[in-house]
């Protein structure tokens, strides 16, 4: 199903992203010269999503500026972010490093990428095929509103 978030209600993302810095990670938009690198490990990471995910990032990495963000540790990639990859003002795909979990990476991330649509002239966002087990994060991180009647959505006769 796919969600709508109202990005002028946006909560400030710096303390998102400052509390992530005093962890030691980094959040910052991905250079389009880090593309190869990241589709990698979204492929690796994420293989069982199918090969739509590498290439969504990819296509997110074409832009300058990217329309990834990333999420690092040590010059290691932790998590990933992007937007206007599938369709304009459309977010995701996203995800976090399975080891990284729970550290609250994925919610600044996602409020990164939030606000980098909303400083593009965005007023909402769709987050696309949002999953069950994630609709609870998105409506409590970027309270996300479930578009009624969107399954399957843009998704839909894929390739397989």
């Amino acid at each position: 199903m796919d969600m709508l978030v109202p990005l002028y209600r946006l909560a400030e993302v710096k303390n998102r992203v400052t509390r992530m810095a005093d962890l030691g990670i980094t959040i910052r938009r991905a250079m389009p010269y880090e593309r190869e690198q990241i589709v990698d490990w979204v492929r690796q990471i994420f293989e069982t999503e199918g090969p739509g995910w590498a290439s969504e990032c990819g296509i997110a990495l074409t832009t300058v500026p990217a329309k990834c963000h990333i999420a690092t540790l040590d010059g290691q990639l932790l998590g990933f972010a992007c937007f206007d990859a599938t369709a304009r003002g459309v977010f995701g795909p996203t995800g976090c490093d399975p080891a990284h979990r729970g550290q609250g990476i994925g919610a600044a991330l996602l409020q990164a990428s939030l606000a980098a649509m909303r400083e593009a002239g965005y007023a909402y966002a769709v987050i696309g095929g949002a999953g069950e087990h994630v609709r609870e994060f998105y409506q409590k991180v970027a309270a996300a509103v479930e578009i009624e009647g969107s399954e399957p959505g843009f998704y839909r006769d894929r390739l397989s």
